[in-house]
């Protein structure tokens, strides 16, 4: 009874106890198994043991039939084949020899071995020439289905006198030199076959003798684990939970409030003990509601301050959108204005160019003027880029979504910058699947893919070759504009993609940040590939649309 009540009030002994049967019948169970497979490999080596005599002693009689019998010397205890004719011989010298064949062969070998007891053998046939290889039960059995079932072996364990035996049996076959002392049978039939026995007293004995080792190895090592398990309990978990037991007993105070303790174990007792720490922890309760009130009130000024200061910054940054909204219109108007002017007084001073006497002058006018051009060309493609991208981040560029094929935007785009391929005389490669069906803003689309391809001419060498491809992969459309220029290090691959970043030179640095920005917007992904040593491949993915029944999946928004 006391041994009961110590038990329902420790853990520890609980813990243990729990672990030792799971412990136990785990072991036990891989005992088992182990125990098991460990006999069948016994027995598959016994199996190939006999298999291997059995192929030896057929290669044997094979070899002296395949001899027409051997002679040996008739010596005292060599006895005369009464089945074979003209058996003996005399040499030359008067020494006799008797013929053997290989049934007598195997029958002498097989008395040999016996004598031995390792193991035996015995030749024998449903029709017999010799009495003495006449079969025995299992020889009975094993010779009738080998001349009616496709089998090629059979084994047996027999029990005679207290011995265990081991049996195998394989059919042996008419082969060609079997025909002269076998008249009657034809090639490939069944003959007979050869048993092999082998006594396997020992093996039971190995394996009883494995079962022992394995069951004190398994006990051992169930003590040591159970007792590593016992003192690691006992160390790490019961004194640390009855020292805090001892520290909330000595940590309480006042009225006594009663928690019912759910066990008697260490934990029962830790209920006990939290129970009288209530009383300090109600007392805390009303000083931190007032505390809790203060805080708040604190916070819901810092909260309403915080309010305040989000909507300055709006304000500020809707006054940044509405400067640079500003500043670009105003801007836009004059460049505008400076690139009419330009171009007109350029075709002016072409058009009189060979009525002008100085003309070192003017070729270097002209000169000037086309710098002038292509500087205001770049500032207005800067001021509509930035403004493009204000739009963009502050959600107020108008996106008109529609079912496109993107395959068919991609050749317009390439019809549209011929004359800049062909003015650095690049060729363009392009592998464009079709039925490409995205949901898209089909002006911001062909905006990206001219950035990317302009990207490519203005980075590739004259004369070289741009390949552009459009593909489906999984539920993402993908177009890749490949060149062969400089490359980008791996380590600003994100870098490009910044405002006015440019890791080459020419661009506005601005191309390719409108680019992210329109993809991203679409729910797609924007991306380039290189190792920095030559050529860049830049890429973008957009969500598939089309369904395998030709309808769309999601629709345009």
């Amino acid at each position: 009874m006391n041994c009961f009540k110590r038990f329902r009030s420790s853990l520890n002994l609980k813990v243990v106890s729990i672990c030792a049967v799971i412990l136990v019948c785990t072991v036990s169970i891989t005992f088992c198994m182990v125990e098991r497979h460990q006999e069948r490999l016994i027995f598959k080596q016994v199996e190939s043991q006999a298999r291997i005599l059995f192929k030896q002693i057929v290669l044997t009689r094979r070899w002296i039939a395949d001899h027409g019998g051997i002679f040996v010397e008739k010596l005292p205890w060599v006895e005369k084949n009464p089945y074979l004719k003209k058996s003996e011989i005399i040499d030359i010298t008067g020494k006799r020899y008797i013929k053997e064949n290989p049934a007598f062969v195997t029958r002498e070998l097989s008395e040999y071995s016996k004598k031995e007891g390792l193991y035996w053998f015995h030749i024998t046939s449903l029709k017999l020439v010799n009495p003495a290889n006449a079969p025995d039960e299992f020889e009975t059995i094993a010779l009738k289905r080998f001349e009616t079932e496709d089998i090629q072996e059979l084994t047996t364990i027999q029990n005679v006198e207290g011995s265990k035996l081991f049996r195998f049996i394989a059919p042996l076959y008419v082969e060609p030199p079997c025909l002269s002392c076998h008249p009657g049978y034809r090639l490939g039939d069944v003959r007979g076959a050869i048993s092999v026995t082998i006594p396997i007293n020992h093996v039971y004995t190995s394996i009883r003798h494995n079962r022992i080792i394995m069951a004190v190895g398994t006990l051992f090592i169930s003590f040591i684990l159970l007792s590593v398990l016992y003192l690691s309990l006992r160390k790490l978990v019961i004194k640390p939970i009855t020292g805090l037991k001892e520290a909330l007993e000595n940590y309480h105070g006042g009225n006594y409030i009663n928690i019912k303790a759910r066990s008697e174990d260490e934990i029962g007792v830790l209920y006990k003990s939290f129970s009288e720490m209530m009383k300090t922890v109600m007392s805390y309760q009303n000083s931190l509601k007032e505390k809790v009130q203060d805080a708040t009130k604190e916070l819901m000024l810092a909260n309403e301050k915080l309010l305040e200061t989000n909507k300055l910054y709006r304000e500020l940054s809707e006054r940044k959108s509405d400067f640079i909204s500003r500043i670009s219109h105003e801007l836009r108007t004059p460049l505008t204005s400076i690139k009419g002017a330009v171009d007109y007084i350029n075709k002016k001073l072409t058009s009189h160019k060979l009525d002008c006497e100085n003309l070192s002058e003017l070729e270097e006018l002209l000169t000037f003027t086309e710098i002038i051009s292509s500087n205001t060309e770049r500032l207005t493609r800067m001021v509509n880029e930035t403004l493009d991208l204000e739009k963009i981040e502050t959600g107020r560029m108008e996106l008109h979504f529609n079912d496109l094929e993107l395959s068919h935007i991609i050749k317009g785009v390439l019809i549209d910058i011929m004359p800049i391929l062909d003015k650095k005389r690049i060729s363009l490669k392009t592998e464009l699947e079709s039925e490409l069906f995205v949901c898209a803003d089909e002006d911001r689309i062909k905006q990206v893919l001219v950035n990317l391809l302009n990207n490519a001419v203005q980075h590739s060498p004259e004369g070289d070759e741009i390949t552009i491809e459009a593909y489906k992969t999984g539920e993402w459309v993908a177009v890749r504009v490949a060149d062969n220029g400089p490359g980008i290090p791996p380590e600003k691959h994100k870098k490009v993609f910044q405002m006015f970043y440019k890791e080459r030179q020419g661009g506005t640095g601005l191309g390719l940040a409108i680019s992210k920005s329109i993809i991203e917007t679409h729910g797609g992904e924007i991306g380039v590939i290189s190792d920095g040593i030559k050529g860049s491949v830049f890429y973008f993915k957009l969500p598939f649309v089309k369904g395998k029944n030709g309808t769309v999946n999601s629709g345009c928004r």
